[in-house]
């Protein structure tokens, strides 16, 4: 399945965000994205034109004021009362449809960022490979939804402010009178001087942002990344919680946790001293703007030049072009959690580029085959860092011919049934594996959920009837979970480690394979109970080819041949 998400890497940052936004607006979803896009616009460009309706209003309501005019103040009253009902509701609307558009956009990249995370075992891949991406959930289920609900924000805020600069640029320069002043023999007019007043104050204030604050796009991505962590660390301490009582192993782990945690302390005192001195300069920077318009336009109120209503005016003027060009001020610290999340996600995807499916590597030839037996020719299994661990020159499986396979620990056993499963990416040869194939790990995983869906994983949906689930839990010894098929449980935490063991072979007799793979999965079972359950497979599953990993002798009279690896290893 391709990606619909750009797949070559990307240096700069806008070409970063433009790789994981242009996706959307060209989706199946491209449409209605549009019209919600131009509705919110429109309400935008609708509410700036109230503001300069109302700054308008502005001059004539305290020109009013000035001239004790009764009738005037009461009409302008009314006035601003239909302005602001207008503008309430615009900015009501445009809330509610600019977040259904964020949510109908996370949506849709959470489905994606899905897709390229499940599809071609890339989850486990990753995890393989756990230094080049880390905390893959956190980045799908909390950087996309800060990713596209700060990208629609930060875009309408910005248009927003280009629109207010534009109209009110117009409105000061109108309302601006010149200033004129000699230096020695040179006379110097400055038309518009409010404006350039305006530009230069909120452009010095932009530079000095930036200076203050720009070691905040690092320690934000530092941080998620801490915080990811630590939130994993407990989250793992929780799902192994008996194995950590039993170790007595508390305050070991309460050492690696507030390690975990002081990383997450002190980079957030690092955030937390940069954030001080930005909102101390933003501060100031924004109690001054309120004043010094004022003090620009005083002269010509005092002088006569200019009524009590233009004063207002002005300095409301003023005060949005300050605002549209100190877009940049009050928002440097969401630009900065902005570019940190556009870059865990685009690390994330750049990683998932990276990953080539194993059986589409060079030199490994993968396929299923509809033949009655499974096959590895010239096959070399190898460990992470490289490492030969097998090397297999032939070796063939007959359907009908059960096989258990022998060798010490640690000798590559689960590696082969990995690799013949299709999902373990460092070997090189020829696997023809078969088209029906069920692997049942040591530990098998159980969902969440009713133990109804925990029996036909990975199906969502069972065909079979309750009294038929109730009867193959009664074959498999599990007579005491009969009555809670329909019981949502954490069944992980629940049942023992045989009890789960017996729910895999019962999944195995449902799904009933051409060929089931067994690595150790009775390894937790009584002798007795383990030659019943393999005695139960091969009646009732006739046409399945047995393939064990085991240690106990036991089970040889279970299987028609038995492989040591070690003979068959070159």
């Amino acid at each position: 399945m391709s990606s619909p998400l750009p797949t070559r890497k990307h240096d700069h940052f806008l070409a970063k965000v433009w790789a994981l936004t242009k996706p959307y607006w060209r989706s199946e979803e491209k449409w209605s994205a549009w019209g919600f896009l131009i509705l919110i616009l429109t309400l935008t460009l609708g509410s700036v034109y109230l503001t300069v309706l109302l700054n308008r209003w502005s001059g004539e309501f305290y020109n009013a004021i000035q001239d004790k005019d009764l009738d005037a103040f009461w009409h302008l009253i009314g006035e601003f009362s239909i302005l602001a009902t207008i503008y309430i509701i615009a900015a009501v609307y445009q809330y509610y449809v600019t977040s259904i558009l964020q949510i109908r956009w996370r949506r849709w990249l959470t489905n994606v960022y899905f897709d390229r995370w499940l599809d071609g075992h890339a989850y486990y891949l990753m995890e393989m490979r756990h230094e080049e991406s880390d905390n893959p959930d956190q980045r799908i289920s909390e950087d996309i939804d800060r990713f596209t609900d700060a990208t629609l924000n930060l875009t309408i805020g910005l248009l927003r402010s280009v629109v207010s600069l534009v109209s009110f640029s117009v409105i000061l320069w109108t309302l601006s009178q010149a200033v004129a002043f000699d230096i020695g023999p040179l006379h110097v007019d400055i038309p518009g001087f409010m404006l350039w007043a305006a530009l230069l104050y909120a452009g010095l204030g932009s530079i000095l942002t930036h200076y203050v604050g720009r070691r905040l796009i690092r320690l934000n991505f530092t941080q998620q990344r801490y915080e990811a962590d630590f939130r994993f660390s407990m989250a793992r301490l929780r799902e192994n919680s008996e194995r950590v009582a039993l170790y007595g192993a508390e305050e070991t782990e309460k050492s690696l946790l507030r390690g975990r945690f002081n990383m997450v302390w002190q980079n957030f005192w690092r955030i937390m001293r940069t954030q001080k001195r930005l909102i101390g300069f933003t501060s100031a920077y924004s109690q001054i703007a309120i004043i010094f318009p004022m003090l620009i336009a005083a002269p010509a109120y005092f002088s006569g030049a200019m009524q009590l209503g233009g004063l207002m005016r002005v300095v409301s003027a003023f005060g949005r072009v300050q605002d549209a060009l100190s877009w940049f001020v009050d928002n440097y610290a969401s630009l900065a959690a902005w570019r940190s999340v556009v870059d865990r996600l685009t690390t994330m995807n750049e990683n998932m580029d990276n990953l080539v499916p194993p059986g589409e590597r060079d030199g490994q030839h993968y396929t299923h085959e509809t033949t009655n037996h499974i096959e590895l020719h010239q096959v070399v299994l190898r460990v992470p860092d490289g490492t030969r661990l097998l090397n297999i020159d032939s070796l063939t499986f007959n359907a009908g011919e059960h096989t258990l396979i022998h060798a010490p620990s640690g000798s590559g056993k689960s590696v082969l049934f990995r690799t013949l499963a299709g999902i373990w990416p460092w070997w090189s040869g020829t696997v023809k594996a078969g088209t029906s194939q069920l692997f049942l790990p040591q530990t098998p995983y159980l969902p969440i959920g009713t133990l109804r869906d925990v029996l036909s994983y990975p199906d969502r949906h069972s065909d079979h009837d309750d009294d038929a689930l109730r009867a193959l839990l009664r074959q498999c010894r599990l007579e005491k979970l009969e009555d809670q098929l329909h019981s949502e449980r954490h069944w992980a935490h629940l049942l023992s480690p045989g009890e789960q063991q017996r729910l895999a072979f019962a999944r195995a007799l449902l799904k009933q394979p051409d060929w089931l793979f067994l690595d150790e999965s009775s390894s937790a079972l009584d002798l007795d109970t383990e030659q019943h359950l393999y005695a139960l497979i091969k009646e009732q599953l006739p046409r399945t080819t047995l393939i064990s990993i085991a240690h106990r002798a036991s089970l040889n009279a279970f299987h028609d041949r038995v492989i040591d690896l070690r003979d068959i290893s070159a």
